[in-house]
């Protein structure tokens, strides 16, 4: 029942989906055998009549089904599944909605005399519509229904001739075509215009914030590498609009009070050359728009001489913000000051005034309104500082914060390596880079080694070691100084480490000292292909930086000490007991849900107490020194040698059987044998050798866990030590040879 149900719905979904289609094909096969000549036929007309009624009816329906699509259920589409669906239904709407109008429009035509109706452009035009207002693709299939239409017509033999055919074909495709062409180029170029336009007060904006020294003059470059570039963007828009505002209100405010013409602000661009209006306040239409040169007119004099100017009755070149000459009577200047440096100039300007009936007469500015100007000059200065100091904060804020984030994963790198890689990220927090190496130096071998290295270049360099006075980085370490000065690459000459290590296409350098306990350990070296990458407040706060990785160095170092102290034995080098213990429980475990094997070698060194009684102690940690050389060299990675006691050494075997323990039990008793170990000269005793006996046990054929095979291991031990001494011998040989010389094992 349930799939007779869902067949049925499926079934209707498609028929709901393509009944359009269908009926559409329907009415195209009508149009071509010449069925809506008939409504001109009295006989005819009704059979005519019942097509065109049904033809406006799929068009009145298709339009509502889109309509009903686009409103209700075209918002409720989102996620990349939905949205790929949505544009589905609309270029579906679209073939279908234009394929229909076209087969509606042949009929109108067929009906009001075919190929010779005076409403043929209409085709044209429509096919014109449909290229100019739906996507190329869509725009081109639409071409090809109607040149379709006009091929069935002329197949079916509603076309008189040919000629007159290949007329229509033509006027369809030029129209399709020129609209196509001009039309689409005429919208990229809008497009290419709106956007360019966007750009340039984008980049206009980003420069009136560094007019106003919002942000620095290094932001435009480094922008791109920050991780919150938008807020940027954000931050300085909205106080270039609040300077903005501030602006005009004081403009406004003294024009009101001081009754002036004009108020102006000049500001002093960054090259000194020109003055760029800012905000005005005027009652004149003549305004100029743009820039003037900074020594232009008497804006210009106050710009050279720094001191208020005042004029009455100006002549029209001493105004060059004026396109036209103003009857100007009195002309008032001031200079925006800040720390001595001039940033812009206000200027004021009154008009003529007269009484009814008198001549107008010059009215100059008072001192009292020379007071009011440079007080408003000086609080336009107040209003940019203040939007700058709060940008500032924002801006240290945010820094301090990816600096926090910096010294805490700092903090919390265990190892070296974790220090290298932390100290990358934390770098790239503070400034982007293209080249990052960090090099450790060794004040007694008098050398440098690259210990991590990232970056264009990087592949190959860790690892390498240079001297002393090899480059920058040597000298940085003994000067305790970064270098090059101003982090330019001037000289490409001098080499960054050595000769040999060349970094290409690099603009900007910083080469940082490891400095801990007054002490430079290493350097930290930093490049970008970008100029100014690493400006002066960059530098100081991946100095800061660079002291960190230093002590987080010596701490990972001093962690990895005291880490092999606790799981090496001092004397060999070789694994203490307690880890051995971990370390074996653990390959246990493994080797049991692996289904794998292992196997455990115990060794004894024999007569060991006689050696130590006839040539001492020293002479016997000389011994087991060697014997655990031989241990460490002949096992592998992923085994375990271990001193389990005293002159016993234990050996993991990881994924080895039986067979493959007895191999190398076999090559370590040789090698030991093969040893000859020199006593002290003092003692005058002669060179002697030393032999080792072994017991082998395996998982897990021996014991299932890790008592049973280390006691049976000491079993097999046991007996190869009762039995000749100098041999490898396994539990199981032990145990078949001679029980009662087996111990049991507790």
């Amino acid at each position: 029942m349930r799939s007779r149900a869902r067949a049925f719905y499926r079934a209707r979904r498609a028929v709901a989906a393509s009944w359009t289609a269908v009926a559409a094909l329907g009415f195209a096969v009508l149009v071509a055998l010449g069925a809506f000549r008939s409504l001109a036929l009295p006989s005819r007309g009704i059979g005519a009549l019942a097509c065109a009624l049904g033809l406006g009816a799929l068009v009145v329906g298709r339009l509502s089904t889109a309509l009903r699509f686009t409103r209700r259920v075209a918002p409720h589409l989102t996620g990349p599944v939905a949205t790929r669906a949505r544009r589905f239904h609309e270029l579906r709407d679209d073939l279908e909605l234009g394929a229909i109008l076209l087969i509606a429009t042949f009929a109108m035509l067929q009906a009001t005399g075919g190929e010779g109706s005076p409403l043929y452009p209409l085709a044209y035009a429509l096919v014109a519509f449909l290229v100019a207002f739906h996507r190329p693709a869509v725009g081109l299939a639409l071409v090809g229904v109607a040149l379709t239409l006009e091929a069935a017509l002329f197949v079916a033999g509603n076309a008189r001739d040919g000629v007159t055919f290949g007329m229509h074909l033509g006027f369809v495709a030029f129209f399709a075509l020129i609209h196509l062409a001009f039309l689409h180029a005429e919208l990229m170029r809008q497009r290419r215009e709106h956007r360019l336009r966007l750009d340039a007060e984008v980049a206009r904006m980003r420069q009136e914030a560094r007019d106003f020294r919002v942000i620095s003059s290094q932001l435009g470059a480094d922008s791109r590498n920050r991780t919150r570039a938008e807020e940027e963007e954000r931050l300085a828009q909205g106080a270039v609009e609040t300077i903005h505002q501030a602006l005009f209100y004081n403009l406004e405010l003294l024009k009101t009070s001081l009754d002036l013409h004009t108020a102006i602000l000049l500001w002093l661009d960054a090259t000194g050359e020109k003055l760029i209006i800012k905000e005005l306040c005027s009652d004149s239409e003549r305004v100029r728009e743009g820039e003037l040169g900074a020594d232009a007119g008497a804006p210009g004099t106050v710009a050279k001489s720094g001191e208020s100017l005042m004029i009455v009755d100006p002549k029209p070149g001493h105004l060059p913000y004026y396109e036209e000459p103003e009857a100007i009577a009195a002309f008032l200047a001031v200079p925006v000051l800040e720390d001595g440096h001039l940033r812009g100039v206000l200027c004021a300007d009154r008009l003529q005034r007269a009484a009814d009936g008198e001549a107008p007469t010059a009215a100059g500015f008072t001192e009292r309104d020379q007071k009011l100007l440079a007080g408003a000059a000086l609080q336009i200065l107040r209003a940019v500082r203040s939007e700058r100091v709060f940008c500032a904060v924002e801006r240290g804020k945010y820094e301090h914060e990816r600096f926090y984030r910096a010294s805490e994963q700092l903090n919390r790198a265990l190892t070296p390596d974790e220090v290298f890689a932390t100290a990358f990220r934390a770098a790239r927090e503070m400034s982007d880079f293209d080249f990052a190496a960090i090099a450790l130096y060794d004040a007694q071998a008098r050398r440098h080694t690259i210990a991590a290295a990232t970056g264009d270049g990087a592949e190959g360099l860790a690892g390498q070691t240079f001297g002393d006075n090899a480059g920058l980085a040597a000298m940085v370490v003994k000067n305790k100084h970064y270098l090059p000065a101003g982090g330019e690459l001037r000289d490409r000459e001098v080499p960054i480490f050595n000769k040999k290590i060349r970094l290409k296409g690099m603009e900007s350098l910083v080469v940082l000292p490891l400095v801990c306990a007054d002490e430079a350990i290493g350097t930290f070296t930093l490049a970008a292909r970008r100029h100014a990458a690493f400006v002066k407040d960059k530098r100081e706060m991946l100095g800061v930086i660079a002291n960190q990785v230093a002590v987080s160095t010596k701490n990972a170092e001093m962690y990895r000490a005291m880490e092999q102290m606790a799981t090496t034995d001092g004397l060999t080098g070789l694994v203490n007991h307690r880890t051995f213990q971990e370390r074996f429980g653990d390959l246990i475990s493994r080797a049991e849900r692996q289904g794998g094997k292992l196997a455990l070698l115990l060794t004894d060194i024999d007569h060991f107490k006689k050696v130590n009684d006839t040539y001492g102690h020293p002479t016997g940690d000389i011994v087991l020194k060697g014997v655990a050389a031989v241990c460490r060299d002949e096992v592998r990675k992923i085994d375990i040698a271990a001193r389990y006691g005293g002159e016993e050494f234990a050996i993991v075997l990881d994924g080895t059987d039986l067979a493959g323990a007895r191999l190398l039990a076999e090559r370590i008793r040789s090698e030991v044998q093969a040893l000859v170990h020199a006593p002290a000269p003092e003692s005058g005793k002669e060179p002697f050798g030393c032999t080792l006996s072994l017991g082998i046990a395996c998982f897990p054929d021996d014991g299932r866990d890790k008592k049973a095979l280390i006691g049976h291991a000491d079993q097999a031990l046991y007996f190869a030590k009762h039995n000749g001494r100098n041999r490898a011998i396994a539990w199981a040989d032990a145990a078949e040879h001679s029980r009662p010389q087996i111990r049991a094992v507790k």
